[in-house]
């Protein structure tokens, strides 16, 4: 060794008839100490042998080399290994018996370090019509990238610290100009708060209705299974109310009690329809008449084929209107960006819930998002979405008709998704399902989403993650495995 406590020769093998075999099983898991540099080498080793703990390659009870051995099996100082040696027993890793050397404690628990996905995803799938997911291969990457260089250049180092709880007011104001504009919303900046999405939106109005004493709000039925799930999440039920011809239907919802409600007025998820001028006095009328809440859903409003989309409810009375939205159709869910427009009672309630739920979101993600709608970036993708989106729901419509002849597509042409009506010869539903499953197609029946059975199949069927040639290959594959053939029991078919 030199006087340092190194080895010219570098790291060694320890001998065999040293060590315990678990300590030599551990060995090769700290050389990289001996390589790192310097300046690293006494954070790697701490770091390697922590790791070798922790994933049980040096089991509780194993008998460490003396500090003197292990620096001439690697290579380094004995100083940097008796560092590691009180570090690690100081943190209680190891333990060490005066005159009896070092130990592998028992304190250590081996923990799983695989980072598992747990994102919804389906595997072995041919076609997945499931409704709600937007195309990500439109995901504008270049002016995103574009757009993120801006605003690290340009962003001051104050606006890095804890942010306004409602949202930066650079992104306040360009969401408060694009939902006028768009959406014919009532918007003041100083009223718009930033969520992270319309789960988020949903889980503060039904955290401020739950302070309040409000025992149930109204969802309509059909409609998203996740609002139940998350107004439950803030302490709050719901209660499933019937839909008619021109939207949530009224008698029932006055009969009910509630004094807030969830509607997606422009598009209802998921009959497809978009409630009728009538209609939408008539709710405000209610919610007037019992000082209620609607909470207006607006989850696809940009996207309609056949006229410019009507104009969201909050519009008509601001002061009974929570209005909420998001980029998750328009850009892509991961990023977990959406908007919420609260009546001035309800304001402060729902800022303080923010407050303490997250202290604000991301700044930067903000930042960005501001720069992306202030300079034009944001409308231009939702031109380029909806040319895809209308191609597509035209292609799954003629797909529909090809290969099962006499379906009925209702709801207007809207949207990422469509209510196809099969003819009746193409059921039972249950039968239609399990053959489609069994062919790797997924698809969702209308009740599943809370519709009444009916005879024949009620599909929701998505399109807007697809091209169109997945979208024909997907309904040639359901048609092949779900025509011609008996029920499963093998009886003829009808």
């Amino acid at each position: 060794m030199t006087s340092s406590g190194t080895n010219h020769d570098g790291p060694r093998r320890p001998d065999p008839a040293g060590p315990a075999p678990s300590w030599t099983a551990a060995w090769e898991l700290l050389l990289p100490a001996a390589s790192a540099r310097p300046r690293a080498r006494g954070r790697t080793l701490q770091a390697a042998l922590r790791e070798a703990v922790r994933s049980g390659r040096l089991a509780p009870g194993t008998r460490l080399p003396s500090s003197r051995e292990l620096a001439g099996d690697l290579g380094v100082s004995r100083g940097l290994v008796t560092e590691a040696y009180e570090q690690l027993t100081a943190e209680g890793y190891l333990r060490s018996d005066r005159g009896a050397g070092t130990w592998v404690g028992g304190a250590v628990r081996a923990a799983g370090t695989r980072a598992r996905d747990r994102a919804p995803r389906a595997a072995g799938v041919r076609a997945d019509f499931v409704a709600g997911t937007p195309d990500l291969s439109l995901f504008p990457r270049s002016a995103w990238a574009a757009a993120h260089r801006g605003v690290l250049a340009e962003l001051p180092h104050r606006a890095l610290g804890y942010p306004d709880p409602r949202g930066l007011p650079e992104l306040r104001t360009a969401l408060a100009g694009l939902l006028v504009r768009r959406r014919g919303v009532v918007a003041d900046p100083e009223r718009v708060i930033v969520v992270s999405g319309v789960a988020q939106a949903m889980t503060l109005l039904g955290s401020v209705l739950h302070a309040r004493g409000t025992p149930g709000v109204g969802v309509e039925r059909p409609g998203s299974p996740e609002h139940g799930s998350l107004f439950a999440a803030a302490g709050v039920g719901t209660v499933p109310l019937p839909l008619d011809d021109e939207g949530l239907a009224i008698a029932p919802l006055e009969a009910s009690g509630v004094r807030a409600v969830v509607t997606t007025p422009a598009h209802q998820f998921p009959t497809g329809i978009a409630y009728s001028a009538r209609r939408r006095a008539e709710l405000l009328d209610w919610a007037r008449s019992v000082d209620g809440l609607v909470i207006e859903d607006d989850y696809d409003g940009d996207f309609r084929y056949d006229r410019a989309p009507v104009g969201a409810l909050q519009g008509l009375d601001p002061e009974h209107v929570a209005y909420t939205g998001s980029v998750s159709k328009s850009l892509a869910p991961g990023l977990r960006l959406g908007w919420l427009l609260v009546p001035a009672s309800r304001f402060e309630e729902v800022v303080e819930r923010k407050r303490t739920m997250d202290l604000g979101n991301p700044v930067l993600d903000q930042a960005l998002l501001a720069r992306f709608v202030g300079r034009g970036d944001y409308d231009r993708q939702l031109r380029r979405c909806q040319r895809a989106y209308r191609e597509r729901r035209d292609v799954l419509v003629a797909a529909l008709e090809e290969h099962f002849p006499g379906t009925e597509v209702s709801g207007i042409a809207a949207g990422l998704h469509v209510v196809a009506a099969l003819p009746g010869r193409y059921g039972p539903q249950e039968h239609f399902l399990a053959r489609a499953a069994a062919a790797g197609v997924v698809v969702r029946p209308a009740t599943h989403y809370g519709a009444t059975a009916v005879d024949g199949v009620r599909l929701v069927l998505g399109y807007a993650h697809l091209p169109p040639a997945r979208i024909r290959d997907g309904v040639r594959l359901m048609a092949e495995a779900t025509c011609g053939r008996g029920p499963l029991d093998g009886s003829s078919a009808p």
